[in-house]
């Protein structure tokens, strides 16, 4: 099948083309008819798979199609977890629309809202957004919802995860009852079911990946390390084998800072992306990263989801996530789009329980190696934090960080009251949207 075959105009397929892409992948191929046709679907695929092509290109071909008033009221908005997706879905969004009468744009929180409102108010047909700094827009009166035809709530798990559920539903309060609903997740979760229930009206379910599977060329090593000497080997790491582009996972803010200065210390180029960090700190620190200006990006969880790195070849766990499910979410950066890639976890004798979590979630057992002057020698169990939470996937999260943000708590479970969908629909499939309840 070619992209051409799927239904898409010329002008959209000019673009496509100019992108290098020849042949739809398996997201796009299954995704793309049903989007075209007005249904609602539920999503989910592995990540570097083209996701957001195979909604942006039939979103496209739809407002194409469809004439609009000259005041180009909001008719399609893409909600995403974190500032850098949203950068990113609207790159491709731009991309893609080239070479037809669509305007786009995209918000997001950590910088000036003003340019941001004086955009709004020119009119624009597909809104990106995050979702706090979207209601900060539409309680400034910036931005109207109520033209509406297709919402799209792009890695709907990880913005579960986030806590924005609240936000999400006082959004879809605001927008026309009759209207299109795409939901794209990396997993079929309990809690994703449950808020598809409430948000989409008949949903055809695609799927092209098994649930919480890793990329096949991606190779895992967990190498045993005390806890004390983690910096130390991820520098040993890196010179011995002259790696030039590596992402490195911490737990929490301030581990992602204090590792990135020890690798400056011991000369290789390192910079840290987490929530402290400024919008344009983050932006560069990636542009940076992508370009080979520097060799290290050390991220926490916030860069798990969304981060486009081609070719990417090395993630290193220099702490294991606390939520199993995390660790496919921080590998996926690697191995993308059928590349090679190596993720390595640097394990301490309390977190042999994490690693169990993982190799359950793989359904398959990683093999350790014990470096000689690096073995760990504490033998003690995961500490317990003071208070725990429950993880996304229904079990109590174990250790935690007493000097760690809200971003990098356990997260709270998502509580729903059972937002049922709405009735009938009518026109191009168009669905109901629930009545305002709180979650």
């Amino acid at each position: 099948m070619t992209f051409k075959d799927l239904g898409l105009s010329a002008a959209i397929l000019k673009a496509v083309e100019e992108k290098g892409y020849t042949k739809p992948s398996p997201i796009q191929e299954k995704a793309i008819p049903h989007i075209l046709e007005g249904k609602d679907i539920l999503a989910s695929a592995q990540t570097g798979t083209g996701k957001t092509a195979g909604f942006t290109l039939p979103v496209l071909q739809y407002l194409s199609d469809t004439k609009h008033p000259k005041y180009r009221p909001l008719r399609a908005l893409v909600l995403t977890p974190t500032r850098e997706l949203a950068a990113q879905v609207h790159d491709n969004v731009r991309e893609y629309s080239k070479y037809v009468d669509i305007r786009s744009t995209v918000i997001f929180g950590g910088v000036n809202a003003k340019p941001q409102i004086a955009t709004l108010r020119t009119g624009v047909d597909i809104l990106v957004a995050t979702p706090g700094r979207l209601l900060d827009l539409h309680d400034r009166k910036a931005v109207s919802f109520k033209r509406v035809d297709i919402l799209i709530l792009d890695e709907a798990d990880r913005m579960l995860d986030m806590g924005f559920v609240r936000d999400i539903n006082k959004i879809i309060s605001f927008m026309p009852e009759k209207r299109q609903n795409l939901m794209f997740s990396a997993t079929f979760s309990k809690d994703i079911k449950k808020l598809a229930a409430g948000i989409l009206r008949n949903p055809v379910a695609v799927e092209t990946a098994p649930q919480n599977s890793t990329a096949k060329k991606v190779t895992h090593k967990v190498y045993k390390i005390d806890k004390s000497k983690k910096t130390e080997f991820t520098i040993k790491l890196v010179k011995d084998n002259n790696w030039n582009q590596v992402l490195i996972f911490t737990r929490t803010k301030h581990g992602a800072n204090k590792l990135t200065k020890k690798l400056i210390s011991a000369g290789i180029t390192a910079a840290a992306i987490h929530g402290n960090k400024s919008q344009g700190a983050r932006t560069k620190a990636l542009k940076n990263f992508k370009d080979n200006t520097i060799k290290i990006l050390v991220a926490t969880d916030i860069a798990a989801r969304g981060l486009d790195i081609p070719l990417l070849p090395h993630v290193i766990n220099f702490e294991l996530p606390n939520v199993p499910e995390d660790y496919v979410h921080r590998i996926g950066r690697t191995g993308r789009a059928g590349a090679v890639g190596e993720a390595i976890s640097l394990v301490c004798s309390e977190e042999s329980e994490y690693q169990s979590e993982i190799e359950k979630i793989l359904k398959e057992k990683i093999a350790s190696t014990i470096v000689e002057g690096f073995e760990p020698t504490d033998t003690a169990g995961p500490k317990r934090a003071a208070s725990q939470s429950k993880g996304s996937f229904g079990k109590k999260k174990k250790g935690g960080n007493s000097g760690s943000s809200n971003q990098n708590k356990p997260k709270r479970k998502p509580h729903f009251k059972g937002n049922k969908p709405a009735g009938a629909t009518s026109g191009r499939g168009r669905t109901g949207a629930p009545k305002k309840k709180r979650f």
